[in-house]
Order: C-alpha cells, then sequence, then structure tokens
C-alpha cells in the first residue's frame, strides 16, 4: 500500500500530463471528420502500452476503427486478466455551452472535487478511466509486483455501438482467453461512499423519420389541409408514455425482471439526498415511472427517451413554413432479460401502426445491446470489494447502473468469463455532457486500488 501510494505522489505530475495530452486529441467517432484523430489516438495508446511493459502491442484493424490489443504473459498457469476500455468519446455539442473548450484540458476545483477535477470531452468516459489501467500496469512491472497474466483490449467505436467489436471477439477467442474481464467505465456513489457496479442496462437506439407532404409547404396556403410531420411526430411520441409514464408498446414489459421487496430493500440502503439530487440538476421535482423511486427508475426499469428531434425552420427568425420530414432519435434502456433487438421490433411495429393517414413512418435500428447482472459472490467482485476496502478503509455498496455497456453480455456469451465494472467516477462528472471533467483525486485513487484487485484476484483464484 505504501509502495503504490509513493510511487503515485512521485509520479503524480507525469500522470496528469499523460492523461492530458490524450484528452487533447479529438477522437470523436460518430464524426468521420475526426478520422484521422480517432487513429492519432489509437497510435497514443499503443506506444503507452509499449512503454509501461506489455510484450505483444499491436493495433488490430476492424471494418471500423481499430483495436488495441496488448498482453504480457508471466506464467501460463497463472490466472489472466482481461481490460477492456475504449478510446473513442462524444461529440463535444453543444460547444456554446462549455466553460472551456472540450479539447483544451484545463484542472479546476470544483464541491465535489476539491482536489481538482481535468475538465474535458473524455475525462471521465473513458480514457481518464482507460488510462488508470495503463499506469497502473505500469507501476507493476516497474515495482515486479505484476502477480498474473494481463491483455487489454481498447477500442475506438464504444460511443458508437461497437458495431466491429462483437466481430473481433467471435474471431478471436482463443487471443482473448482470460479469468476475469475488468471495465473502468462506470462510476461510484461518491468518493466517501465507494461502489462496485454489478448490473448495467441494455440498449435499443432508433431513428425515426415521418413523412408528409413531397416538399415544404406555405403554412398559410397549406396549413389545416395537411398532416403536418411534426405536428404528427410529437403526438406520436406523446402517445409512447401513458399517464403513469408507463410505455404503452405492446409487449414491451413482457420478460422485464421484477425485483423482489427484498432486493428493493437491499438498493434502498444506499445513501441517496432526493433535495440534493434536484438542488444538482436544477430541478424543483424528479419524474418518472409511478411506483417507483428515483434510484430504481434509473437503474432496474426500462425506459424510453427522445434524444433529439428536428424539422422545418430552426434557424433565426420565422419562415412559415410545413416541413416535409420531422425525424427524432429514440433511445430505450433496458432490464436483464430484454431483448434489445426484439425491442426494436416491437418499437417499429408499434410506431408505423400508430402513424395516422396523411404520413408515412421510417423506423431506422442504429444499434443496441443486452443488459448484465455480475454475481456478488464470484471470486472477482470479492477480490474487487478487497481492493476498495484496502484503499477506501470501507466495504463498498454493489449497485446497478443505468448506463449501458453492451458489449458486456457479449463478452460473457463469446468467452465465457464474468466482467467487474470498478468505476471511479461520479454522478456530477457530466459524462456525455458539456462540462465532462474527472476528479484528480478520483484518478490517482483507481491507479492505487487495481493493482490491488490483481493481488487479490491471484490470491483468491488459488
Amino acid at each position: 500500500m505504501n509502495q503504490i501510494k509513493s510511487y503515485i505522489a512521485e509520479h503524480k505530475e507525469r500522470f496528469l500530463t499523460e492523461l492530458i495530452d490524450i484528452l487533447k486529441i479529438p477522437s470523436i467517432s460518430a464524426d468521420k471528420a475526426y478520422k484521422k484523430d480517432v487513429l492519432k489516438t489509437a497510435d497514443t495508446i499503443k506506444y503507452s502500452l509499449e512503454k509501461v511493459g506489455c510484450d505483444t502491442v499491436e493495433i488490430c484493424k476492424t471494418d471500423g476503427y481499430p483495436i488495441v490489443y496488448a498482453q504480457k504473459i508471466i506464467d501460463k498457469n497463472l490466472p489472466t486478466i482481461l481490460v477492456y476500455g475504449h478510446y473513442d468519446v462524444q461529440p463535444p455539442d453543444p460547444i456554446n455551452l462549455w466553460d472551456s473548450p472540450p479539447f483544451e484540458p484545463v484542472i479546476k476545483k470544483t464541491d465535489k472535487h476539491p482536489d481538482g477535477a481535468i475538465f474535458a470531452r473524455g475525462a471521465c468516459d473513458d480514457k481518464g478511466q482507460m488510462y488508470m489501467h495503463v499506469k497502473a500496469m505500469e507501476f507493476m512491472t516497474a515495482t515486479n509486483q505484476l502477480p498474473c497474466n494481463v491483455k487489454f483490449m481498447i477500442e475506438g467505436e464504444e460511443e458508437v455501438g461497437s458495431a466491429n467489436l462483437a466481430t473481433f471477439v467471435k474471431n478471436n477467442t482463443e487471443k482473448l482467453k482470460n479469468d476475469v474481464i475488468l471495465i473502468s467505465d462506470t462510476g461510484m456513489i461518491a468518493n466517501n461512499v465507494p461502489s462496485i457496479t454489478t448490473g448495467l442496462r441494455g440498449l435499443s437506439y432508433v431513428e425515426v423519420e415521418v413523412t408528409g407532404p413531397n416538399r415544404d409547404l406555405h403554412s398559410g396556403l397549406y396549413g389545416g389541409a395537411v398532416a403536418n410531420p411534426i405536428n404528427i411526430l410529437t403526438k406520436m411520441i406523446a402517445s409512447l408514455h401513458d399517464e403513469n409514464n408507463h410505455i404503452t408498446i405492446p409487449g414491451f414489459y413482457d420478460n422485464v425482471e421484477e425485483l423482489s421487496q427484498q432486493e428493493r430493500a437491499e438498493m434502498a440502503k444506499a445513501p441517496f439526498n432526493l433535495d440534493a439530487y434536484k438542488k444538482a440538476l436544477d430541478i424543483n421535482a424528479v419524474y418518472g415511472e409511478t411506483g417507483y423511486t428515483t434510484n430504481e427508475r434509473n437503474s432496474i426499469r426500462p425506459t424510453l427517451d427522445v434524444n433529439g428531434i428536428w424539422g422545418g425552420y430552426t434557424g433565426e427568425g420565422a419562415k412559415t413554413v410545413i416541413a416535409s420530414k420531422a425525424y427524432a432519435k429514440i433511445s430505450m434502456r433496458l432490464v436483464p432479460n430484454q431483448d434489445w433487438q426484439n425491442i426494436t421490433k416491437l418499437f417499429k411495429t408499434h410506431f408505423e401502426n400508430i402513424a395516422p393517414q396523411g404520413v408515412t413512418v421510417k423506423v431506422t435500428p442504429h444499434h443496441g445491446g443486452q443488459g448484465y447482472v455480475t454475481p456478488i459472490d464470484s471470486v472477482g467482485y470479492k477480490a474487487a470489494s478487497k481492493a476498495y476496502q484496502d484503499t477506501f478503509g470501507k466495504t463498498p455498496i454493489p449497485q446497478r447502473s443505468g448506463g449501458s455497456i453492451p458489449i458486456v453480455a457479449l463478452f460473457e456469451q463469446e468467452l465465457k468469463s464474468k466482467t467487474i465494472l470498478m468505476g471511479f467516477g461520479l454522478d456530477s462528472d457530466a459524462i456525455h455532457s458539456p462540462n465532462e471533467h474527472f476528479g484528480v483525486w478520483n484518478y490517482l485513487k483507481g491507479i492505487e486500488t487495481i493493482p490491488l484487485f490483481y493481488k487479490y484476484f491471484t490470491e483468491l483464484s488459488r
């Protein structure tokens, strides 16, 4: 413990500088204009893994962005930990809401991060958390304390659905063979309340298009006489929830896992201040499905949300027009046992069926993934719990997350191994939002905790 703390203290500024340099690269996988930057980031990660002592490091090409693979095998009789992370980031829009440029990282103090936080797109999701593992590897190799084998698989398409990762995993099961998968792409309850994510929601993401007349029309000459696609689209979207905020798609809840009252009571033990939650978001009330608490709504219940909607004239001033088309992007967060492909089909059928005459509807599926729950009695979970106990001084709380990492279920299906989700971010870190940040304390705490997971996982696996 003292040795890792001393090592971090000695190299703290370099650790921060290296991360900041990576955060400066706008590796936006959703925008083809940034292709060179995404590829540059992959090369940077490759170089970093070579420097920290991996014996094999390679850029693995896919039909999209490459996967950086690395390994260090010290003894085939010892356990193997596979570390997964991603180097791509979300688009930074809306730029005008950032207090500082998204790819010009700055360190500032906040209420939640009195030691400072790095503000930049990708700081928490996932460059900062991914790079904790690289620096933890550096410590273990530099001090000759790597207790087992390690493999790294860092991809560049997580933010656009990991479409090519599935093919890579299926074609490389022997190469990726492991005893446990370790991921830091989640968060914890608070810096003084450590937690380990034990469940993730699945995802179905679609785009809808409503078409009315064959061209934009003058709203005076045609208003009231033809269907307005924007009006129709908003009515259709509004009908997807009833008065209790229950999703109205037939069959949507058929396979939803219903937790017992005992399980819900255990979840309720996690510290949560509703007033502080509302204050942090500057809202006067919470909102959601009747009969469930806020923490249940955003973790164990499925949801349907509009992520973007557009059509017609949105420029400065007025233009009296009935648009020919209207669009929306819609995501559905799913719970275990809901199959994302089936949910996508149910949505498509329902949305097409509720379209009135006068318009046509097109539903385009984008991507999705299954939900996941990991047991808390596994060797991996016990090792993670012991690691947190050492560095935080208290036992972490198992917690289900509302977010999705679709490839986790794929890993279990193809590689037959469990995933441990050791996240060090906070809910307030604004991932996917303007002013995303990651606490300096959290970054360094992750580097301190991860080597202990290696130690305890190796010991408990004997």
